[in-house]
C-alpha cells in the first residue's frame, strides 16, 4: 500500500504526463504529443510556476515566531528529516527538513511543552535499522534534551499513520493541545490530518521555500531543477491533500 501510494501519483504529475506523451507519440506516430510535452515541461520547469504553486500552500500557515506559539503538552515533529543512512560513527545524515528537528528542540527548550515527540518513520528499502524518531532522539539528546522529555511513536509509514499515531497518544495521556512541526509545504495536508487527533492543534511551519520579498525577473522564466522539484511537490501535496479531504466527507472513509 505504501509502493501504491508513493507510485499512483507520479501518473499525474508533470514528469509522468510528459513521458506518457512522449510514448504516445512513438506509439501513433503523431507530433502534438510531442509538442504538448514540451510546453508542459517548460512551464513546470520555470521558477514563476514552481515558486507560485509551493508559496500556495506555504501561505495557508504563517510563520510563527517563537515568542508567539502558546503552551502545549507536547511538541510534534514530523519525520523526513534524514536522508540515507550513515556508517556507525558518521554524523547522521539530515537532509533539507532538517529544520523540522532544530524547531522541535528550541520550541522545547523555550519551555512551550514539557514533551518532545519524534514520529517512528521507517520506509522499506532504505536500509536503516533503526526508525528515523530514534535518530531524532539521539541527535535531540546530544543537543541537551533529557531521554525523559522525549518520546517517539509507534512505527509509521506516512503522515496519516503520524496523525494516528499522535492520536493513540493524546487518547492515553490526556493531552489538550500539541505544537505540530513540519515544513511549511507540507503544513496543509498535515494540519488537515491532525485535525482528528482529539487535540487542538497549533501549526508551527518551519523551511519555507518562496521568498515573497524577491522580484520577478527574466530568470523566473529560465527552466530549472529545483523550480521543477517545487511544482512536482506542491502539486503531489495538493493532490494528497484533496484525497484525504474527500475521504473525511465519505461515510467510514480512511485516513
Amino acid at each position: 500500500m505504501l509502493f501504491l501510494h508513493k507510485l499512483l501519483p507520479v501518473f499525474v504529475l508533470p514528469l509522468g504526463l510528459v513521458l506518457l506523451l512522449l510514448a504516445i507519440a512513438l506509439w501513433r506516430g503523431r507530433r502534438w504529443p510531442v509538442a504538448a510535452a514540451l510546453g508542459l515541461l517548460y512551464a513546470a520547469s520555470i521558477p514563476f510556476t514552481g515558486d507560485r504553486l509551493i508559496g500556495g500552500l506555504e501561505s495557508r500557515h504563517a510563520a510563527v515566531a517563537w515568542a508567539d506559539a502558546p503552551a502545549a503538552d507536547a511538541v510534534v515533529v514530523l519525520g523526513g528529516i534524514f536522508g540515507p543512512p550513515a556508517p556507525p560513527g558518521f554524523a547522521g545524515n539530515v537532509a533539507e527538513p532538517g529544520e523540522r528537528l532544530e524547531a522541535g528542540i528550541r520550541l522545547w527548550a523555550a519551555g512551550r511543552a514539557p514533551l518532545l515527540v519524534f514520529t517512528g518513520g521507517r520506509i522499506p528499502g532504505n536500509g536503516r535499522e533503526v526508525v528515523e524518531g530514534e535518530l531524532c532522539r539521539e541527535e535531540a539528546g546530544r543537543r541537551g534534551v533529557p531521554a525523559a522529555a522525549m518520546l517517539v511513536t509507534a512505527e509509521v509509514g506516512n503522515t496519516a499513520d503520524e496523525a494516528r499515531a499522535v492520536a493513540a497518544l493524546v487518547r492515553e495521556r490526556g493531552w489538550k493541545r500539541v505544537i505540530l512541526v513540519t515544513t511549511g509545504w507540507h503544513m496543509p495536508r498535515a494540519r488537515l490530518l491532525f485535525g482528528r487527533t482529539g487535540a487542538e492543534v497549533v501549526p508551527f511551519p518551519v523551511d519555507f521555500r518562496r521568498d515573497r520579498s524577491r522580484p520577478l525577473t527574466a530568470l523566473d522564466f529560465v527552466p530549472k531543477a529545483d523550480a521543477l522539484a517545487n511544482t512536482e511537490t506542491a502539486l503531489r501535496e495538493a493532490y494528497g491533500w484533496a484525497f484525504y479531504w474527500a475521504a473525511r466527507r465519505v461515510k467510514g472513509g480512511a485516513w
